[in-house]
């Protein structure tokens, strides 16, 4: 991995150094860093995975920016076609905001991203580590609803389906969708939330720092399950905030109904294989 790293701020016994290096190996990543800021003294960073996200992810950079509350970005993507590396990179030279891009040549997909993403920003000491999606769908001007609720526990979970939750802009069938695919991971996984499949969380690096990173197997939208349900295990616990859900206005979704189906399945494979005791 390459480009510019101010000296991370480690939590005691923690260093994943290694792990990083093999998993920077694995995708041939590179990291290109801003300069003069140093991720242990900013509030928190987002991680905006993408796959062909031009169109989008410099209005998701500057709107998190704008909040000026202390917050960074960190944009994962995975070799895009349509440039989305470049315009990052470009961003970043020519701002020098702080704004990172882990650029991700091989071992594409959202599971391997989203990790490898979360490790380096834990091992760059940033105090709060979130994730959000690039296309609009995840507010940031919602970011202090989800940055009080952190405040209280070991991280946050932007909720459509609590009081004061919304989804504008999504065909019926969408929110009902949401809302049994949510029923049923709720009811297999044991999970005390309602929207355990939101992609918009926070969580503090202390509870991040305690994945076993290189135990987790999903490669699509589970990963945020598995995350979810591994760190419920070992007694981590996440205030749930409302937000506003709004439906993605340009590019195209990755998301289709095979990768949903795979993904709500998997959670069946979840239940047997992290019983509790069995999470190390």
């Amino acid at each position: 991995m390459t480009g510019e790293k101010s000296v991370p701020k480690k939590l005691p016994d923690t260093d994943l150094s290694g792990l990083l290096s093999r998993l920077s190996e694995k995708s041939g990543s590179r990291l290109v860093s801003p300069k003069g800021y140093n991720p242990g003294e900013m509030r928190y960073v987002m991680i905006i995975p993408t796959y062909n996200e031009s169109m989008n992810i410099i209005s998701m950079i500057e709107r998190v920016l704008a909040l000026k509350n202390g917050g960074a970005v960190m944009v994962a993507d995975d070799n895009s076609p349509d440039g989305t590396s470049r315009i990052v990179e470009n961003y970043i030279l020519e701002k020098n905001e702080p704004v990172y891009l882990l650029e991700r040549l091989k071992d594409r997909g959202r599971g391997p991203a989203g990790i490898e993403a979360m490790v380096t920003a834990v091992q760059l000491g940033f105090p709060l580590i979130g994730e959000m999606d690039a296309d609009g769908s995840h507010s940031p001007e919602d970011l202090s609803v989800l940055l009080e609720g952190a405040a209280l526990s070991d991280g946050a979970i932007g909720s459509r389906l609590v009081p004061g939750g919304r989804q504008v802009g999504r065909p019926m069938s969408r929110v009902w969708l949401t809302t049994f695919a949510n029923i049923y991971a709720r009811a297999v996984l044991d999970l005390p939330y309602r929207d355990i499949t939101s992609g918009f969380r926070i969580f503090s690096r202390k509870a991040l720092a305690a994945v076993p990173w290189e135990s987790l197997e999903s490669r699509g939208p589970s990963v945020l399950q598995e995350i979810l349900m591994v760190l419920n295990q070992k007694g981590y616990s996440f205030s749930e905030v409302p937000i506003t859900f709004t439906d993605r206005i340009l590019g195209v979704s990755t998301l289709n109904g095979k990768i949903l189906r795979d993904s709500l399945l998997r959670l069946l494979h979840f239940r047997r294989r992290y019983r509790k005791g069995a999470i190390h």
